[in-house]
């Protein structure tokens, strides 16, 4: 179900007819939508009672289509406190809603991509959206493919500590051979409270300036640092270290910032 074809005047028609008479997923079923389209549009067409403005959408509506489960207190925090995020409040009757304008949320989101898996968002079910999300969804779905995101198995913690049993594997390697994350690879050792740990790279094996083109152009166009690892050729750790020593910072959205403000200058 879902898809991201124009809403057509039928659609609109029979959307504003039902909606609060029927439920949300005979709505889904006849439209063939997902609930987030609907829920989405809904919020646009200004149909429940709080918005009087198809540009605004509330922050719970928001949540829901980039894949997030609820808002929490963290996010508000992460988001809001820490890096700006557009939150404007709306009062109707006697209730305020969190909500966000559309052109304001994508205008944030870029510079901030790394927080969201864009493969989560159904394609325009936020309206039309800007150039580079498309990009950044097949960035993201290629992330996604070359990693397992899968609770961990007993075969897989065994060959886990056996690789690092043997003290001769650092986080590229591991990652490779695990089709896992060099983070999600860190975290599991934290959880089964292993001794060992992977070799450090060799940091005397200076940088080429290729690799440090290759690690900018990655972070400008969305690459994650585990999913670049195998191109640089260093292991998305030591890859971190690196970018940190450079900027003051390992977020690739703050680097990125940077490096857009001195192109502007």
């Amino acid at each position: 179900m879902g898809s991201s074809r124009n809403w057509t005047a039928k659609e609109y028609e029979y959307l504003q007819e039902n909606w609060g008479r029927i439920s949300l997923p005979t709505l889904c079923k006849k439209l063939n939508r997902t609930e987030n389209a609907v829920l989405i549009k809904v919020s646009r067409l200004g149909l429940g009672a709080f918005l009087d403005n198809g540009e605004y959408i509330t922050l719970n509506v928001l949540f829901k289509a980039l894949g997030c489960k609820c808002v929490s207190g963290y996010m508000m925090t992460s988001w809001v406190e820490q890096r700006g995020f557009p939150l404007k409040h709306k009062k109707v009757n006697k209730n305020t809603f969190k909500v966000v304008s559309i052109s304001d949320f994508w205008k944030w989101a870029e510079n901030n991509r790394h927080f969201f898996d864009f493969t989560k968002l159904e394609k325009n079910a936020l309206g039309k959206e800007p150039s580079w999300v498309d990009e950044q969804r097949k960035i993201d779905n290629a992330k996604n493919y070359n990693f397992l995101h899968s609770p961990w198995t007993k075969a897989e913690d065994e060959r886990l500590i056996f690789l690092l049993k043997r003290h001769k594997y650092g986080y590229a390697e591991l990652s490779e051979d695990l089709k896992r994350s060099c983070g999600a690879i860190q975290r599991r050792i934290n959880d089964l409270g292993l001794k060992e740990r992977p070799v450090k790279a060799d940091n005397h094996i200076k940088w080429t300036s290729e690799q440090l083109q290759k690690v900018i152009q990655n972070i400008i166009n969305g690459v994650s640092y585990d999913a670049m690892q195998a191109e640089i050729g260093k292991s998305a750790k030591a890859i971190q270290g690196k970018i940190y020593v450079l900027y003051g910072t390992e977020s690739p959205d703050k680097v990125r910032e940077i490096l857009i403000k001195r192109e502007d200058k």
